[in-house]
């Protein structure tokens, strides 16, 4: 029950961050494009990636439960990414559409890699 418990707090945390940046770079940038839905995500799987290197090698699964599957599983937007993605279809907008997909996709493989290997860096040794 301790894990649900962390898993909850993290994600209602985790979904409030995403509420608040993902509308302010809506605003500020525009709607036309998804940028604050990118913005999180990229920034999501940055963390995901250090937090991930430091729950392995200390193994620490209250961490996991309350930051990766509560906290950043709720600020991650692969949902929202998905029903935008599609949207720009439907409007028959496929080149931001495919945009979309290849800078999501290649910017939070690349930021989680990176998280990764800076934790790695950091601590003194990947895991």
């Amino acid at each position: 029950m301790y894990h649900l418990f962390l898993v909850c707090v993290g994600a209602a945390l985790g979904g409030m961050a995403r509420f608040l940046l993902s509308g302010f770079i809506g605003r500020r940038f525009g709607e036309t494009f998804p940028w604050g839905t990118m913005v999180v995500n990229v920034t999501g799987a940055f963390a995901i990636g250090v937090v991930a290197d430091a729950v392995m090698r200390y193994d620490m699964p209250a961490v996991w439960a309350f930051a990766i599957t509560g906290g950043l599983g709720s600020y991650t937007t692969v949902s929202s990414f998905s029903l935008q993605t599609l949207a720009l279809v439907r409007e028959g907008d496929w080149l931001r559409a495919g945009g979309n997909v290849l800078l999501s996709v290649g910017l939070t493989l690349a930021a989680a890699a990176l998280g990764l290997a800076l934790a790695g860096l950091w601590i003194g040794e990947s895991p």
